[in-house]
């Protein structure tokens, strides 16, 4: 069994008082790929906010502020509330040193950090990234300084009038005008820790493929690379094993369709199949094995058996007619921003929608927290996951989009819930679509690049 809440790490806020937000008031921050061993680091840490984006090195700032992570600078909870035009924040926090056995390494995790982030440990660089809405990670073991407390530095520039990346319903007026939002500046999804092999298990994507009554897997080894490795699946459903079975490693890689025994009868099949109505999950339990017949990383995931399509006007789950009726959603809470306030609060939106007679929602301008996702796999609610506009059309504007709906598909590809890509919400980003070439020639080549990597789902262009 995986405990998903392990521990969270403590830190004394800038004025010498707090504690890190509890681990399990915010759940595992990767619900597709889950191991026992992690670290949060949500709660205080020391801040300062640049306006100007003149400082490129925290040698000068002035850490004199507290933040409550992962709530943006923006909102109340924070514990800042700035709600002005700024270009760039600092972040600043130390923490212990997690003991490391032989082998072992250090993962430091951010779930999204707006827009662009840079991450010092100790003063060392340790990784940038651009994009407001995906997570990205780094092995931070390196870096780390024996018999010390270790320091975490963050970078997040985001200039508030920049209109040619990914942005939402972020306004770019200092006030909220019209259908838009304050804005969200650095890091608003949780900032945890995890240790690791140096070799192990990096992603897992599922795909069912209901007419063959199997489940495709595509596994990633990730750090070192060593040979004869082989990796042991297994399916199960309410505690029944329904495949079992070990499967080599292939250049960092396996890929594999895993055969289940097909009841034939249809009854029989819909009791293992995802509705909203009775979403039922398959748990995965996944194991790296090396040469030597030894468990070097072993994690917890899930996925589901559904089929989506559409026919004519109709859409069709497993086999099946089924009327939409969603809510849109923006996302969006009074005192937090983006950030949801908890976990709970993401499953009680999950339920609420469903309360209220809908059976799914369209996240709108928002990649959406993967805990939402978590539930609505979970508590059977059908998702359309859209991409965040940009407001202006521009080679810069098309590489960014480009880049993180990438990102975005690769982290939410096995969230069973999912049944739509939107990559483009009406005309926002394209707005002269009717009469200029490369703005139609953008919108086809994001559809066909979304059929591309996923053309299991349709896709709203």
């Amino acid at each position: 069994m995986i405990r998903q809440h392990r521990k969270a790490a403590k830190q004394k806020s800038a004025n010498g008082v707090g504690e890190a937000v509890s681990a399990p008031a915010r759940g595992y921050p990767r619900p597709m790929l889950r191991r026992e061993d992690w670290i949060s680091l949500d709660g205080p840490w020391q801040f300062a906010i640049d306006r100007d984006g003149a400082h490129g090195s925290a040698d000068r700032i002035k850490f004199a502020r507290s933040i409550q992570v992962p709530f943006a600078p923006e909102t109340p909870a924070s514990g800042i509330h700035e709600t002005g035009l700024f270009n760039a924040c600092w972040y600043r926090r130390t923490f212990d040193t997690p003991r490391l056995e032989r082998g072992q390494r250090l993962i430091l995790h951010f779930g999204a950090v707006d827009y662009v982030a840079t991450v010092w440990v100790n003063d060392q660089l340790a990784v940038r990234h651009e994009g407001g809405y995906t997570p990205f990670s780094a092995d931070i073991t390196d870096l780390l300084i024996a018999g010390k407390q270790q320091t975490v530095t963050v970078h997040a520039e985001d200039d508030p009038l920049d209109q040619a990346k990914p942005r939402g319903k972020q306004d770019w007026q200092e006030q909220p005008h019209s259908i838009w939002y304050y804005r969200t500046s650095g890091i608003w999804q949780s900032v945890w820790m995890e240790r690791v092999n140096e070799t192990r298990i990096g992603q897992l994507h599922w795909t069912p493929i209901v007419e063959d009554w199997a489940i495709n897997l595509r596994a990633l080894i990730h750090g070192r690379r060593q040979q004869d490795l082989k990796l042991n699946v297994t399916l199960k459903h309410d505690g029944r094993v329904l495949s079992d079975d070990t499967y080599t490693v292939e250049q960092g890689e396996t890929s594999r369709a895993i055969q289940l025994i097909d009841p034939g009868i249809d009854d029989a099949r819909h009791a293992l199949q995802w509705f909203p109505w009775s979403p039922k999950l398959i748990d995965a339990e996944v194991r790296l094995i090396d040469a030597d017949g030894h468990t070097i990383d072993e994690v917890a995931s899930y996925t589901a058996m559904r089929s989506i399509r559409t026919s004519g006007d109709h859409f069709v789950l497993n086999g099946r007619p089924i009327k939409l009726k969603l809510v849109l959603d923006q996302g969006y809470w009074p005192e937090t921003g983006l950030t949801a306030p908890d976990d709970a609060a993401l499953r009680r939106d999950v339920e609420l929608i469903k309360s209220m007679g809908f059976n799914g929602v369209r996240k709108h301008q928002k990649i959406e927290d993967p805990r939402f996702l978590y539930w609505a796999d979970r508590l059977g609610l059908f998702v359309w996951e859209e991409m965040p506009s940009a407001y202006r059309f521009t080679t810069q504007s098309i590489e960014r989009l480009t880049k993180q709906w990438i990102e975005a598909i690769e982290r939410d590809i096995s969230h069973p819930c999912i049944i739509a890509w939107v990559p483009f919400n009406e005309s926002w980003g394209v707005p002269d679509l009717p009469v200029v070439p490369a703005q139609r020639h953008a919108v086809l080549g994001l559809y066909y690049l979304t059929k591309a990597l996923d053309p299991t789902r349709p896709v709203v262009s």
